[in-house]
C-alpha cells in the first residue's frame, strides 16, 4: 500500500482507517478501512467492521477521508540509470536540433571540462527526422567531451573531443556487435556509436562513485513514490565497462537497505556477461529477503529498433544491407553455454529481444533449457518481445516463457515503425 511504504521494514499490525479504499475488487469496489499485519492485508471493510478488530497492539493511521490505492509494480525498469538520467542534461521533449543545441548550451557552460552525459533524445520526433552529428554540437562543446544516450540506450551521439579520447578516427574499424557510423562521403565518423560501439566511449567516462550511485538510487525512490510505485523488477544496467569497478546497482540497493531508506520492494537482475564471478561466488535462485532480491540474469540479444540494430530475418525497409546487430555473446556462443549452466543453478534468465530472429533465437534456447533440465518453473522472460513472427507467438505459450512487454514500444516506435520494417 502506498501509505505504508514508509514502514515496509517493520512488520506489524497498522489499521488505516476512515479513508476512501479502492480494492480493485467489482464486488467491493470501495472500502473504508484496511487492516495490515506484518504486511499482508488481513481485513478490507467498513470502520465499524475494523474497530471490532482493532486492540492497543495495533498502529492506528487516520486517513481522514483521503483515497488509499495499492501499489503499483513496474516489470521492466532500469531504476538506477533512471536516477542518472534525472541528473544528466534531458532531451526527451526535444523536436528540432535547434532546441538541442539551445538545451545543450544551457548546460555546457555549467560542465565546462567536464564530461555531459545524459540526453534521451530521439530523432524520430524532430521535424527533419535526421539523426544529429558531431557538428551540430562541437561548436558548443570544443573543449567538452559529450556523451548523449538516444532513448532507447542503444545509440549515442558523443562529439570529436570524445571521439579524439576514444582514439575513434576513419580507420576504426566497427567492434564486434557495434557500429560506428560514418560519413559515405569523407569516411569521418560522424558521433552516432551504436550497441558495442558505445562502449569504447563509455569505457573513457570516469565511473560513477558510490556516492553518486546512491543518490541516483534516492531520486529514483523518490520518484517512485510519486507515482505510487511499491515494487519493481529491476533491470540492471552496470555503468562502469572496467570489470575491476565493483560498484553497482546492486551495491547501491544494499547500501540504501541497510540505511533503512528503501522505499521500495526490489527484484533485481545482475549482468549475464560477468556469469564466470558470479558463478564461482554459487548464487542462486531468489537470493535475498521481502525487500531485496537476487534471482536472475540479464542478457541482451540485439540492439534496437530506433537505432537500427535490433536483429531481424529480413533488412531494414530502410537499409538494404542491415538485418540488425546480434550481440556478441550470441555470435559467440557464450550466452547459450552460460545459460545453459545458469539454469542448472534454477537461476531466472531474463533477455533482451526486439527483432524476430532475435525472439526466435530466445525461444529455441528457452525450449533447449526445457529438454535438457526439465520441471521447474524458470520462469524464462522475454524482455520487450517486440517484433515476433506468427508462426513464434505459440511457442510462448508452448514453452512458458513470459513475454515482458512495455506500452511505450508501441507509443515511441509504433508511429515510425513501418519505415524501418
Amino acid at each position: 500500500m502506498i501509505n505504508s511504504m514508509n514502514t515496509i521494514s517493520h512488520p506489524n499490525k497498522k489499521a488505516f482507517i476512515n479513508g476512501k479504499v479502492y480494492t480493485v475488487n467489482k464486488k467491493q469496489p470501495f472500502a473504508q478501512a484496511v487492516i495490515t499485519e506484518n504486511n499482508k492485508i488481513i481485513f478490507v471493510g467498513t470502520n465499524e467492521n475494523a474497530k471490532k478488530l482493532i486492540d492497543s497492539s495495533i498502529e492506528i493511521i487516520d486517513l481522514q477521508g483521503k483515497l488509499l490505492l495499492p501499489g503499483f509494480n513496474d516489470s521492466h525498469v532500469h531504476f538506477i540509470r533512471g536516477g542518472f538520467y534525472e541528473i544528466g542534461i534531458d532531451l526527451r521533449n526535444v523536436t528540432s536540433i535547434n532546441q538541442f543545441r539551445e538545451k545543450l548550451k544551457e548546460d555546457a557552460g555549467i560542465h565546462k571540462g567536464k564530461w555531459i552525459t545524459g540526453g534521451r533524445w530521439d530523432h524520430e520526433k524532430f521535424k527533419v527526422k535526421k539523426l544529429p552529428s558531431k557538428e551540430n554540437v562541437d561548436d558548443i562543446t570544443p573543449d567538452t567531451p559529450l556523451f548523449l544516450s538516444r532513448l532507447d540506450g542503444h545509440s549515442a551521439l558523443v562529439n570529436s573531443y570524445a571521439l579524439k579520447l576514444a582514439g575513434i578516427t576513419k580507420d576504426s574499424k566497427n567492434p564486434e556487435g557495434g557500429l560506428i557510423e560514418k560519413d559515405h562521403k569523407t569516411g569521418e565518423p560522424t558521433g552516432i556509436l551504436k550497441d558495442n560501439a558505445i562502449n569504447l566511449v563509455l569505457s573513457k567516462i570516469p565511473g560513477p562513485t558510490e556516492k553518486d550511485y546512491y543518490e541516483a538510487c534516492i531520486i529514483a525512490l523518490n520518484k517512485a513514490m510519486g507515482f505510487g510505485i511499491t515494487s519493481i523488477q529491476d533491470i540492471t544496467f552496470n555503468y562502469n565497462s572496467d570489470p575491476n569497478k565493483t560498484i553497482t546497482d546492486l551495491f547501491a540497493f544494499q547500501n540504501i537497505k541497510r540505511d533503512g531508506k528503501l522505499t521500495c520492494r526490489i527484484y533485481t537482475r545482475l549482468p549475464i556477461n560477468n556469469y564466470n564471478d558470479l558463478s564461482r561466488e554459487g548464487i542462486q535462485y531468489n537470493f535475498g529477503d521481502e525487500l531485496l532480491r537476487v534471482g536472475s540474469l540479464k542478457a541482451y540479444v540485439d540492439g534496437s529498433l530506433g537505432s537500427s540494430t535490433a536483429w531481424f530475418f529480413e533488412t531494414y525497409e530502410n537499409d538494404s544491407v542491415n538485418y540488425g546487430l546480434p550481440n556478441t555473446i550470441v555470435t559467440d556462443g557464450r550466452l547459450r553455454k552460460w545459460c545453459l549452466d545458469a539454469d542448472n543453478h534454477k537461476l531466472q534468465i531474463s533477455a533482451h529481444a526486439i527483432g524476430d530472429h532475435a525472439n526466435s533465437y530466445l525461444l529455441d534456447l528457452a525450449e533447449e533449457l526445457e529438454n535438457n533440465n526439465p520441471g521447474w518453473d524458470r520462469r524464462f522472460r522475454i524482455e520487450h518481445a517486440q517484433h515476433v513472427k506468427p508462426e513464434d507467438i505459440k511457442r510462448f505459450a508452448k514453452l512458458g516463457v513470459i513475454a515482458s512487454v512495455q506500452p511505450t514500444h508501441c507509443i515511441e516506435d509504433g508511429s515510425w515503425a513501418l519505415k524501418r520494417i
